[in-house]
């Protein structure tokens, strides 16, 4: 088919590359605007911009595709853009621009997200993290036909993923960008053929993913330890899981952390033993055990390693 792809991020990189693999034709990518990265923070390109310079496919970067918006020249451009194409399919995977009306009607067959949940579960900015903050055993990845609600168009096929009890947000996002492409590929051959049968979400089971904030990074250890370490794991890399420790005036990032069932009490988020095995810290039900950490500044290092540099007060 001849497409326009539009994302950002290595999520999305991933499926590009699925889609030029299988052999379709994009003819145009949209991504975000170069944003500034590293320690000199100088503009860079996404990953999606990056693989599409490097295929040699052109690229467009509309601040916004709103005709109406603070910048109708740009989307006035992307439109000419798009009209010139004239593709059968646009498939968006993590593009962070709104698409309005407009865009969702210009392609032959309409516009496919690639959206990392199993719909209606977890719609909206963040579905990785919040599945495994919430303890969910699976989640996948739903091909959804767009329409202008928030991940509310009809399914149209579906890939489980299921989340192990160690599995942190980076692993989940490479299993999911992974089974995006295999499921995007497989959608647009069965759309080529008529094959694909379009499913209205439930109303029931709709949850809502919130954007990921960074004042939830430190751990309120009146929770439950169960649910600390799924925070450390749901915000490995992003926004990392920070703690308070005797003896620091900075907070530590937590990357590992294991939940203890144990009767053994304690004022919340008190040391209650630290040596090569943990740092066992007192929560509101059970004990949460640090296993790597980070100091402000320093590099990530086993709790083996953390303790033996550490002088609690």
């Amino acid at each position: 088919m001849r497409l326009v792809f539009a994302g950002t991020p290595e999520f999305a990189r991933i499926a590009f590359d699925a889609l030029r693999a299988a052999g379709h034709d994009i003819a145009l990518v949209m991504t975000q605007p170069d944003r500034p990265a590293g320690r000199g923070l100088k503009l860079s390109p996404s990953p999606v911009k990056q693989a599409a310079l490097d295929a040699g496919i052109p690229v467009a970067q509309p601040r916004s595709l709103r005709l109406d918006g603070r910048y109708p020249d740009e989307a006035a451009e992307a439109r000419a853009l798009l009209e010139q194409v004239a593709p059968d399919v646009m498939v968006v995977a993590a593009y962070g621009l709104i698409l309005p009306q407009w865009v969702l009607d210009l392609p032959r067959l309409g516009c496919l997200n690639i959206h990392a949940s199993l719909l209606p579960r977890w719609r909206g900015a963040a579905p990785i993290q919040r599945a495994i903050e919430a303890g969910d055993s699976q989640t996948g990845v739903t091909i959804m036909q767009m329409d202008q609600g928030l991940d509310t168009g009809d399914m149209l096929l579906e890939r489980v993923v299921p989340i192990l009890g160690d599995t942190n947000a980076a692993q989940l996002h490479d299993a999911l960008a992974l089974a995006g492409g295999e499921a995007i590929v497989e959608a647009l051959a069965a759309l080529a053929q008529g094959g694909l049968t379009p499913i209205k979400q439930p109303e029931a089971g709709v949850i809502y993913a919130a954007k990921l904030d960074k004042a939830e990074a430190a751990l309120d250890c009146t929770q439950s330890a169960e649910l600390l370490e799924r925070r450390v794991r749901a915000f490995n890399p992003v926004p990392g899981a920070s703690i308070r420790l005797p003896g620091l005036s900075d907070p530590v990032k937590v990357w590992r952390a294991q939940a203890l069932a144990s009767s053994t009490s304690g004022e919340p988020g008190s040391v209650l033993r630290a040596d090569a095995s943990g740092i066992d810290i007192a929560t509101g039900n059970g004990v949460l055990r640090l296993l790597e950490l980070q100091k402000a500044g320093g590099k990530r290092q086993p709790v083996d390693v953390f303790v033996r540099g550490w002088q609690p007060a």
